[in-house]
Protein backbone atom coordinates (compact mmCIF):
# COMPACT_ATOMS: atom_id res chain seq x y z
CA UNK A 1 0.00 0.00 0.00
CA UNK A 2 1.62 3.70 -0.82
CA UNK A 3 0.10 6.53 0.18
CA UNK A 4 0.34 9.81 -1.63
CA UNK A 5 1.49 12.30 1.04
CA UNK A 6 1.56 15.82 -1.54
CA UNK A 7 -1.99 16.48 -0.65
CA UNK A 8 -1.50 15.15 3.45
CA UNK A 9 -1.16 17.41 6.37
CA UNK A 10 2.63 17.90 7.77
CA UNK A 11 1.09 17.05 11.25
CA UNK A 12 0.08 13.53 10.78
CA UNK A 13 2.67 10.49 11.19
CA UNK A 14 1.93 8.46 8.06
CA UNK A 15 4.42 6.01 8.75
CA UNK A 16 2.71 4.97 12.47
CA UNK A 17 -0.61 5.21 10.43
CA UNK A 18 0.22 2.95 8.68
CA UNK A 19 1.93 0.27 10.90
CA UNK A 20 -1.00 0.68 13.04
CA UNK A 21 -3.47 -0.38 9.68
CA UNK A 22 -0.65 -3.35 9.20
CA UNK A 23 -0.99 -4.80 12.82
CA UNK A 24 -4.89 -4.13 12.52
CA UNK A 25 -5.02 -6.15 9.30
CA UNK A 26 -2.54 -8.94 10.63
CA UNK A 27 -5.08 -9.37 14.00
CA UNK A 28 -7.68 -9.65 11.82
CA UNK A 29 -6.56 -12.31 9.54
CA UNK A 30 -5.89 -14.44 12.98
CA UNK A 31 -9.55 -13.20 14.20
CA UNK A 32 -11.13 -14.89 10.65
CA UNK A 33 -8.64 -17.92 10.57
CA UNK A 34 -9.56 -19.31 14.41
CA UNK A 35 -12.93 -18.71 13.79
CA UNK A 36 -13.21 -21.31 11.03
CA UNK A 37 -10.87 -23.59 13.02
CA UNK A 38 -13.29 -22.74 15.95
CA UNK A 39 -16.61 -23.29 13.90
CA UNK A 40 -14.55 -26.68 11.19
CA UNK A 41 -14.02 -28.21 15.07
CA UNK A 42 -17.32 -27.39 16.23
CA UNK A 43 -18.78 -29.28 13.61
CA UNK A 44 -16.86 -32.21 13.19
CA UNK A 45 -16.78 -32.70 17.15
CA UNK A 46 -20.24 -31.99 18.16
CA UNK A 47 -22.53 -33.46 15.13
Amino acid sequence: MSIDLSGGNENMDYAQLESTYKGFMFLTKIAIVSLIVLLVGMYLFLT
